[in-house]
């Protein structure tokens, strides 16, 4: 199912796993150690990765913490065992479609190095007991070393294998490009490729027994659902030879297709613990689809790319940090340099055939779009494939995930509004003014437990200083910098400008959207100031991107100074100025957690300073009761740079919140800001085939 939702083009089908996970709780089945009972996880993890939901993989998470500190009691893998003892491991070989790519999942979301090392520890532990060397293929368990067929061959069962085979390529999808133990899966890959293959039967499919066929003479489609699958990821890898290997996939194709009758009721499907020599015709199981279904991605994905001839391109993390969420930019003029010079391209995954969500994007000297953007996730050190191709070869397009948006809130004095899917802001027109008599050009801070997008619904409903489940605004800026806000700097004296004046909406979309703001001038040092700032904030990212242009008379340089606003309290101040940050953990606000704000320049900061002098006197009263925007600003923290007049200044602001499932603690929220810094001084190698 998560393979038809990654190519179709209608979202039924991700909203019907959507409500199956919601309706389980995202939990795996109830057995701790049972291979079975996690397979659902791969759906869970899967939607984790369109969605980015920590909730839809913590029970998943608790679940392998907990195989990894209780420890399997039983050692042996012998299946004479009790069956509550030899489940406990990964015993038998449908067990390795089912554990072990779940594992690998939870790798990839977390970067937890534990659930790679035991998924591949455990991996060949499984195939070491279970693998025939001779015949290439995976005794079912323990109990078949000694059985034979009546031509006297061993007994390899064929949707046994299947399920091995299946897990195989999600190995191989979700193995780093580096790993030390890559070479040895291609290797069992290739092995047993070669057997599969002599093993397919006249008609196309393959018996339930894989040596002895003749004993077997059903038709057989869930292990054929796989083998075909199986079979046509390698040679869409380039893992196996297409010449001699894609004839075998299309008979077998059309015999699965020729299975599904004309109500849409795929047959011919062996059940679960029933002889294989004698089941029904018409009998079907949903494992059979599912084999189907993944057989039929493949075979979609090999027909795009015989009609579209994509444009291979391979990204590559040159640091050892996991990357998640990152952008990358490809510039139209590139892509039709390659031959590229469609203006609807879409971006397949190297690996599956998913449809990634995407956004043409207009940069600032553009007069129309001229960037393609999509995200990336990278282990560290590891290097991706992606495709690029003309939409046209697609039979639909699936429907993006919004992760991103931005817009002037004409109903609320035109507040300008921006968000991604993990942190929300707003910043304050001069209508504001008029309206209450607020003159500030800080930035405000909306934070939130969800991964949807709350701007209009907040405003729609106007009470987001109460947290409903989904977050809210407790974050009071007044005068101050609030998040990010800047002014000039100069004799130790902060001079800042007044709320904006106009606003103009560049891009609005699932993975970038981006603004701009003027502001008239101000005065410093009697010398008048002004600004255009543009906004910029991506999908999965707490930072926005702010670059700012200044104009002034007289004036051709001066310093920066951008800023936090402090509270009142116990908070935490952390800063590195040959890094370039500065981070603010805000002490709570009552039971409504605590913000993180910080600051983070492409170079070096100059300086840091704390200013209070901008900002209103307060009583001791104030100090001490929150309103229902928490407590109030005491002090501007500064990060102190240099900036010319006409040239950009660029930096980038973020916040965060301990109750948003992503930054409990104080540490992890510096840990987010020295990430971040690691990757924008090291950015991802984007190379084209044969560039």
């Amino acid at each position: 199912m998560m393979a038809l939702a990654g190519i179709s083009g209608n979202p039924k089908y991700r909203d019907a796993l959507l409500a199956m996970g919601e309706s389980n709780g995202w939990q795996p089945g109830p057995r701790i150690y049972h291979a079975d009972d996690l397979a659902i996880g791969q759906a869970y993890a899967g939607l984790y990765f369109l969605y980015r939901d920590p909730k839809m993989i913590v029970p998943l998470r608790a679940r392998l913490d907990a195989v990894l500190s209780a420890h399997p009691a039983v050692q042996s893998l012998d299946f004479h065992q009790p069956y509550d003892q030899v489940s406990q491991l990964w015993s038998w070989c449908d067990s390795l479609f089912m554990a072990p790519p779940v594992w690998m999942q939870l790798f990839a979301a977390t970067g937890d190095e534990r659930y790679l090392d035991f998924a591949v520890q455990n991996w060949w532990r499984t195939t070491d007991y279970l693998y025939d060397p001779v015949e290439h293929l995976y005794f079912r368990d323990s109990t078949y070393f000694d059985r034979r067929e009546a031509n006297g061959k061993k007994v390899f069962w064929s949707r046994g294998n299947g399920w091995v085979m299946a897990g195989l390529v999600r190995m191989l999808q979700l193995l780093p490009s580096n790993h030390p133990s890559r070479a040895r899966f291609m290797q069992l890959f290739h092995e047993m490729a070669e057997s599969i293959l002599k093993a397919q039967q006249p008609d196309g499919l393959w018996h339930p027994s894989l040596l002895d066929p003749q004993s077997y003479p059903l038709k057989e489609t869930s292990g054929s659902g796989f083998y075909t699958y199986a079979l046509a990821w390698g040679v869409n890898q380039g893992l196996l030879d297409g010449a001699k290997f894609k004839p075998a996939i299309l008979r077998a194709w059309i015999a699965l297709t020729d299975c599904v009758d004309t109500e849409g009721k795929l047959t011919h499907v062996q059940p679960i613990g029933s002889d294989p020599k004698t089941f029904e015709d018409n009998s079907t199981e949903v494992y059979g689809v599912g084999a189907f279904l993944l057989a039929g991605s493949e075979l979609y994905r090999m027909a795009v790319f015989e009609k579209a001839k994509p444009l291979a391109i391979q990204v590559t993390n040159p640091i050892h940090l996991y990357r998640h969420c990152e952008t990358v930019e490809l510039s139209l003029s590139r892509l039709a340099g390659r031959g590229l010079r469609m203006s609807h391209l879409e971006v397949m995954d190297g690996l599956e055939p998913r449809i990634l969500d995407s956004q043409l994007y207009a940069s600032e000297s553009a007069q129309g779009s001229d960037t393609l953007l999509f995200q990336v996730d990278l282990a560290p050190g590891d290097t991706r494939t992606y495709y690029i191709l003309d939409a046209s070869a697609l039979a639909a397009v699936p429907q993006p995930i919004l992760k991103t948006y931005a817009r002037q809130i004409d109903e609320r004095y035109r507040d300008m509004a921006w968000e991604s899917d993990r942190i929300a802001h707003r910043m304050y027109h001069r209508d504001l003014i008029q309206a209450e008599g607020t003159v500030s050009s800080g930035v405000d801070v909306w934070v939130k437990s969800t991964r949807a997008l709350v701007i209009n619904k907040w405003n729609k409903n106007g009470d987001y200083h109460n947290d409903h489940g989904e977050g809210l605004d407790d974050y009071r800026v007044g005068q101050s910098r609030g998040c990010g806000g800047l002014g000039i700097w100069e004799d130790h004296t902060f001079y800042v400008s007044s709320n904006y004046n106009s606003a103009r909406i560049i891009a609005t979309g699932p993975i970038r959207s981006e603004f701009e703001l003027t502001y008239g001038a101000w005065e410093a040092r009697k010398h008048k100031i002004s600004e255009t700032k543009r906004i910029t904030i991506d999908a999965g990212s707490n930072m926005t991107r702010a670059e700012s242009i200044f104009a002034a008379d007289r004036y051709p340089d001066f310093d920066i100074g951008v800023g936090i606003a402090q509270r009142p309290g116990d908070g935490v101040i952390a800063k590195n100025q040959e890094e370039g940050w500065m981070s603010y953990w805000q002490p709570a606000d009552r039971d409504r957690g605590n913000i993180g704000c910080a600051i983070v320049m492409p170079g070096k900061i100059e300086a840091f300073a704390t200013e209070s002098a901008t900002l209103p006197e307060l009583k001791q009263a104030d100090l001490i009761t929150p309103t229902s925007e928490g407590l109030p600003p005491v002090a501007n923290l500064l990060a102190i740079s240099a900036s010319q007049v006409g040239k950009p200044f660029v930096y980038y602001f973020a916040a965060g919140w301990s109750k948003s499932g992503d930054f409990p603690e104080e540490t992890d929220w510096e840990n987010y800001v020295r990430q971040f810094v690691a990757c924008l001084r090291a950015p991802l190698k984007v190379t084209l085939e044969n560039e």
